[in-house]
């Protein structure tokens, strides 16, 4: 079941509501008791395929930033 807080006790309670939100728990936030928005966690973003190298499987290096020498090879 989802919990019902108030706009000031998620203020106060930020921290701990999502750490809970992490832990798999949703909570409804509510204004004088009128339920205003929901509290839940995102799902993560499915990994996107790049159109030049479809199906390609590019090493975790190739996500990581320019080093510097690399940048000022691009005049960067």
């Amino acid at each position: 079941m989802t919990e019902m807080v108030n706009v000031q006790d998620a203020k106060t309670r930020l921290s701990e509501l999502l750490a809970r939100v992490e832990r798999g728990d949703d909570f409804i936030i509510a204004r004088s008791g009128k339920p205003v928005a929901v509290l839940r966690a995102v799902e993560p973003a499915p990994r996107r395929e790049l159109g030049f190298a479809p199906g390609a499987d590019l090493p975790d290096a190739f996500w990581e930033p320019l080093g510097d020498d690399d940048l000022s090879a691009w005049g960067l």
